[in-house]
């Protein structure tokens, strides 16, 4: 362990966002390899779930099976985590789960999350990356709250609420993820109004 810690600190910071994404991507891959994630019990292949793992984590939507026939809840959620972790970028996640945990954010730390965020300055980066993490949390929220409204009338409250939540995840980070193919012929959240 000391070893790759040590051939991590030899990297650039550019380098380290790079091996996190892969990391990220590699390890949703194998989560959704697991045959809890899909809904038969079986394991995906893994082509499959590395293209989905890194199309969740990219944010570009694009899929190779339908989200809510073929991910049990887990896989889905899995997705999810993706998804957010892409959206706001793992450095920034990072971040926010060393300021839960108490850790100070160091100069390399800041440096690291002054790159991923593509600012010049890093000053008032760590401001910043709360503000962002604040707006993210009350936007998402909103979103859940309203698109909840809308989905539990027809779906129950359990199911509503988690398609609210879902769906305002993977709109706010532009992810493209949707969980309506099970309703045809509304098999996209847009023609579900």
């Amino acid at each position: 362990m000391k070893r790759i810690i040590g051939w991590l600190t030899n990297r650039s910071r550019m380098q380290i966002i790079a091996i996190g994404f892969f990391l990220i991507i590699l390890i949703g891959a194998l989560l959704l390899m697991l045959p809890i994630a899909s809904r038969t019990g079986t394991v995906t292949p893994f082509g499959t779930t590395l293209f989905t793992a890194t199309s969740s984590t990219c944010v570009t939507g694009l899929i190779l099976v339908d989200t809510f026939t073929h991910w049990s809840l887990f896989g889905q959620i899995v997705i999810l985590c993706l998804i957010q972790i892409g959206g706001l970028g793992f450095i920034t996640f990072g971040f926010v789960i060393s300021i839960l945990l108490g850790r100070k954010i160091g100069l390399r730390q800041r440096g690291m999350l002054k790159e991923s965020m593509n600012v010049l300055d890093m000053n008032g980066i760590v401001k910043l990356a709360l503000v962002i993490i604040k707006g993210t949390i009350i936007i998402e929220g909103t979103g859940a709250v309203i698109l909840s409204a809308c989905f539990i009338p027809k779906m129950g409250a359990a199911t509503g609420i988690y398609y609210g939540i879902f769906h305002s995840i993977s709109a706010f980070c532009n992810a493209g993820f949707d969980l309506m193919g099970r309703y045809q012929p509304f098999s996209s959240l847009t023609s579900w109004y």
